[in-house]
């Protein structure tokens, strides 16, 4: 039987199940931080790639939502990861358009906010994934860019909640409006995980590299001497070495 052709939770496991390695799975609880007190405690693996899980996801376009959400209450990642990969997909589908789903897309940015308020969207390959797509372009489709969303997101007790505010604003850096990212950066300075230091560095990187250098430089002539290491390390990583160190030297 070509379980592809079975539009269900289960059918999806069992052909993530045929791409699974117990070498990788070991490899995964050490690299995804597993292990007690760490971030990612808990989290199990089965050793799928993340090529061998999109190559599933496209196997499975059509997923209903409801089973989507059984992914997503899995205790296995990839599960969880197939569940994202399959709703980033659907919500593209549903903005093209000739396929143009406004209700279909809103259905999935709540789904997706849901799972990420109940800890299940809780690594960051995971937000990495999605949030741009579930988050950051539902919003900037709909002209949402000062929504509060962002900013409850970005206050959040919760890593990922705070790393979802900040990688969906990638979505508007995209489309060339770095407000949301400016909005949100000065309050995370004094974030205190390495994961946010990176995450808000690398979009304020991207903010000079897609918008407008000056507004990157603009923000660092005003945050830098409060920026953590990290952060100002990604940051500045396009500039030039001269001004890269001029702004280390603030610190």
């Amino acid at each position: 039987m070509d379980l592809s052709t079975d539009v269900t939770a289960e059918a999806v496991v069992a052909v993530l199940a045929e791409h699974a390695s117990a070498d990788r799975a070991a490899v995964a609880v050490r690299f995804f931080k597993t292990g007690p007190g760490q971030y990612g405690e808990g989290d199990r693996f089965i050793g799928v790639s993340v090529p061998a899980t999109r190559s599933v996801v496209a196997r499975f376009p059509g997923l209903p939502p409801v089973e989507a959400g059984k992914l997503l209450e899995s205790p296995v990642h990839e599960h969880r990861l197939a569940a994202l990969l399959v709703m980033v997909r659907q919500f593209r589908v549903a903005r093209r358009p000739r396929t143009r789903d406004d209700d279909a897309r809103r259905a999935l940015h709540e789904a997706y906010l849901a799972a990420v308020r109940a800890g299940r969207v809780n690594n960051w390959d995971l937000v990495d994934s999605s949030a741009e797509v579930l988050v950051g372009e539902f919003l900037r489709a709909a002209g949402r860019g000062e929504d509060s969303l962002l900013d409850e997101l970005a206050a959040s007790d919760s890593l990922w909640e705070r790393r979802v505010a900040v990688l969906a604003t990638f979505a508007f850096i995209r489309a060339g409006d770095g407000v949301p990212i400016l909005r949100l950066a000065p309050r995370l300075l004094g974030d205190r995980e390495d994961l946010m230091h990176k995450a808000v560095g690398w979009m304020l990187r991207e903010l000079g590299k897609r918008v407008d250098r000056d507004l990157l430089r603009g923000f660092l002539d005003e945050h830098a001497p409060r920026m953590p290491r990290t952060m100002l390390s990604y940051a500045t990583e396009h500039l030039s070495p001269d001004e890269r160190a001029a702004y280390r030297a603030q610190r």
